[in-house]
């Protein structure tokens, strides 16, 4: 199960240097950091040379040691309160994080509503009553009302590619490119007007009903 190493890198500020699914290379004095990003922060950091401010948890495991970042405060507490939660590691927090808004992801948990909660990647019925039961008298706390926050730093900036950066990102989450491109067209065949985030946020939920 994954852990935190608390006291390390907990904000980073520095230059994009290329973004790749959602991995982000950022320049900090000269060390490059990967950072994992949940696509509600991908408009923050899409353009290399931008300078910006992610803030970040470091999560430990056995093999490998991973920076998760985040542009506002409310996303890393949503991820820090579901990776709380047995059986929700770092991979899923980011694809819940990704595919619904904070706001959403409040309402289903603190309505109990189970279905909308299994239609998020990796969610199955037993993770759904976990997330309910655990994070029901926790998430008002993390995501109140009215939760919505400016990213830190730069303004927004558009995805260029958006079919091929939403094949990355689903497959950063694990799914086949062969399954990606066929959500991402799926998608595209029926809302060709689509934004970026909206392009991958329904691709991903439609990935995770198989």
């Amino acid at each position: 199960m994954s852990s935190y190493l608390r006291l390390m890198i907990a904000q980073l500020t520095g230059t994009v240097v290329s973004v790749h699914g959602m991995d982000v290379v950022l320049d900090v004095a000269g060390v490059g950091y990967l950072v994992s990003v949940p696509l509600s922060s991908m408009s923050h950091v899409s353009t290399a040379g931008e300078r910006v401010t992610l803030l970040t948890i470091m999560l430990v495991r056995e093999d490998a040691m991973q920076l998760v970042g985040f542009a506002t405060h409310a996303e890393r507490e949503a991820f820090r309160l579901l990776t709380s939660i047995q059986g929700i590691g770092g991979r899923i927090a980011l694809g819940i994080i990704s595919a619904s808004t904070l706001d959403d992801l409040r309402s289903a948990i603190l309505r109990g509503n189970l279905p909308a909660l299994q239609r998020l990647p990796g969610v199955g019925k037993k993770t759904a009553e976990r997330i309910v039961i655990e994070l029901r008298d926790k998430i008002l706390t993390v995501l109140p009302d009215g939760t919505a926050e400016s990213p830190l730093g730069s303004p927004l900036h558009q995805l260029s590619q958006m079919a091929d950066d939403a094949v990355s990102a689903l497959q950063a989450l694990g799914y086949t490119r062969a399954a990606a491109e066929k959500s991402v067209k799926a998608v595209l065949a029926t809302e060709p007007s689509l934004s970026s985030e909206d392009l991958i946020r329904k691709a991903l939920q439609l990935s995770s009903r198989g």
